[in-house]
């Protein structure tokens, strides 16, 4: 997993898998899912991510992840 952050425009891709793109699935008006052709999760971009993503601060990246 890859984590970018663009300060520019305040926005985090969360790369999860490798794989060809296919189509992008809108969950919010703020995050968005990039999925392949079998609906397997490639990657996940989060607009504004200062203000959706709890407790996130740019300067001091500190992510939980949870796992199943």
């Amino acid at each position: 997993m890859k984590m970018k952050y663009d300060d520019k425009v305040d926005a985090m891709y969360i790369e999860m898998a490798k794989g060809v793109y296919r189509r992008t699935r809108k969950i919010s008006d703020a995050i968005f899912v990039d999925e392949d052709a079998r609906g397997k999760v490639l990657g996940i971009e989060i607009l504004d991510a200062t203000k959706n993503i709890a407790a996130f601060d740019p300067q001091k990246p500190q992510f939980i992840v949870q796992t199943a």
